[in-house]
């Protein structure tokens, strides 16, 4: 019996399946991704912040299951090639989305590419570390070039950190939620700095998605289609917002 299944409360009572707390991150993402396109910028109006409240459903569902896609592949190799190829196509799709250009330092160093890069990056960091070959000061070294390199991505260091702390606690939920509750005070702390203070506590909703992770079951569910699901609807939803963009608001940026 998985280790998830016991800890979780999953045996008994409400639960949800691998498929359904992707869904639930999908439609979180979705909402979220059009609430900025609709309304560019960061909007201090009450009930738009509300809307993107639920999008901070969607990172630690996205960092658990990273984790737990490390622990089940048969093909580290060929899994990593997915998610770089995935983060390579993304990459695309999100600066079109808001407006970002595709290869410019100059536009500044926060957002410049999808979540995908750094969750690939903490795919890479979490097989390094479980790595018996690889002497121990090199594992921190690679974990620390990791996050150098992810740094300007959505979610940035945090979301390849946060998958590895997650992989080492798999099984036992209330470490898995500190681990989101503490990377989460991370970022929120450099948005709150660097950003917008406003959507820097905003950040800290992301804390509503542990009670859903608690009823984890385990289980991938019966829709294994729901697998690939996720890798063509992340880019295809995207492109799709930059469209609406440029329709509404002609080529200008929409996260700034």
């Amino acid at each position: 019996m998985d280790n998830a299944i016991e800890t979780s409360g999953g045996k008994r009572g409400f639960s949800l399946n691998g498929n359904q707390l992707k869904l639930i991150a999908i439609l979180a993402m979705t909402v979220d991704h059009l609430t900025w396109t609709l309304f560019p910028g960061y909007q201090h109006v009450a009930w738009i912040i509300c809307i993107h409240i639920i999008g901070r459903l969607t990172a630690p569902i996205m960092w658990f299951f990273i984790a737990e896609g490390c622990f089940y592949t048969h093909d580290r190799k060929r899994y990593l090639i997915r998610l770089f190829a995935f983060a390579l196509i993304s990459h695309f799709a999100y600066d079109f989305a808001f407006g970002i250009p595709f290869f410019s330092p100059s536009a500044g160093m926060f957002n410049r590419t999808s979540v995908m890069w750094s969750l690939a990056l903490g795919a890479s960091v979490i097989f390094i570390t479980q790595s018996e070959k690889i002497p121990t000061v090199w594992k921190y070294v690679c974990a620390l070039g990791a996050c150098v390199l992810a740094f300007p991505s959505d979610w940035s260091s945090v979301a390849v950190m946060a998958p590895a702390y997650l992989y080492s606690h798999r099984g036992n939920i209330k470490k898995q939620a500190f681990d989101i509750v503490f990377w989460t005070f991370i970022y929120a702390a450099v948005y709150f700095f660097f950003l917008d203070k406003v959507y820097g506590l905003l950040q800290l909703f992301t804390c509503l998605s542990v009670p859903l992770l608690a009823c984890y079951n385990g289980q991938r569910g019966k829709n294994k289609s729901m697998k690939w699901f996720f890798y063509y609807y992340y880019p295809a939803h995207l492109a799709a917002l930059g469209v609406l963009r440029l329709l509404l608001h002609g080529n200008v940026p929409t996260i700034f």
